[in-house]
């Protein structure tokens, strides 16, 4: 039994409780472009795990591998003890751009899931309700697409991949779009839920301050080709709440964070540097 005061992710490792396993994952590109090598982890069932890293670390390919969107060239993924693609009903994915249907309003997008899923219309508009509601979009709900900003239809996208209550969720920089305000909140709020509806959660971002708030773990990748340089354990207490930002723990976390993903990026353009430095001298 998981105890009161700790996440989900915090039940002990065992094979059993691992929902995501990948076993020496490489991934190639059509041109030869190398975007993943020799990935190994998992994460734990209800477990919340980050991804972060400088740009072309293949964060967003690596959770396109867990989704079944793409497969690996090399390695094998396994997702609750089968192949992505066995469990894609049971997972939903939240792009960085949002994928809204142009002829549907916000409402219907919102709840395209739930009508695929056959749910009853009333408990189907309840849902999808409170959904709006979450995403402070109550007041835009019979708007199309084309009559939003870029953040309002992110917060669309969200809200349609909540309402489907998925056993895990796959997020690639969902957040970034929006003003700090809506998105520390949205932090807040998918924490509040990710406690609720149990899931497990896989997530993209830029933003070591985001990660650290959100996650039980958080993997730093290291590019060119994209590989796992660290693995950091969030020792921080639950529930977090905004008061959790002003607390000296936090801070000091970001902090350790912030050092080891700066040393990757100088690694990297070290790395660069010197293969820029030795094709000139050829």
């Amino acid at each position: 039994m998981i105890p009161r005061d700790k996440p989900s992710g915090s039940i002990e490792n065992s094979a059993a409780q691992q929902e995501v396993v990948l076993s020496g994952v490489s991934k190639k590109f059509r041109r030869g472009s190398l975007a993943l090598k020799d990935i190994s982890m998992h994460v734990d069932k209800r477990e919340f795990v980050s991804l972060l890293g400088p740009s072309g670390c293949g964060k967003s390919t690596l959770l396109r591998l867990v989704s079944g969107l793409t497969t690996a060239t090399e390695g094998t993924v396994s997702v609750m003890g089968k192949s992505p693609a066995e469990v894609r009903e049971q997972v939903s994915f939240i792009f960085q751009d949002a994928t809204l249907l142009p002829w549907r309003t916000v409402e219907q997008n919102v709840g395209l899931g739930l009508e695929l899923e056959h749910e009853k219309q009333a408990t189907r508009k309840e849902k999808v309700a409170k959904m709006l509601e979450l995403v402070g979009l109550t007041a835009v709900a019979e708007r199309y697409p084309r009559q939003l900003s870029g953040g309002m239809k992110m917060r669309v996208s969200i809200a349609r991949a909540l309402a489907s209550r998925p056993s895990m969720l796959l997020l690639d920089e969902p957040f970034a779009a929006l003003d700090e305000m809506s998105r520390d909140r949205l932090n807040e709020e998918l924490l509040r839920l990710y406690s609720e509806q149990q899931w497990t959660v896989m997530f993209v971002t830029h933003s070591v301050a985001e990660a650290v708030f959100l996650s039980t773990r958080i993997v730093i990748l290291a590019p060119h080709p994209g590989r796992i340089a660290h693995v950091v354990p969030i020792d921080l207490p639950w529930p977090r709440t905004a008061e959790t930002r002003l607390t000296m723990a936090y801070e000091e976390q970001v902090a350790r964070v912030s050092r080891m993903l700066r040393s990757v990026q100088n690694a990297s353009q070290n790395d660069f540097a010197g293969e820029a430095e030795q094709g000139g001298g050829a």
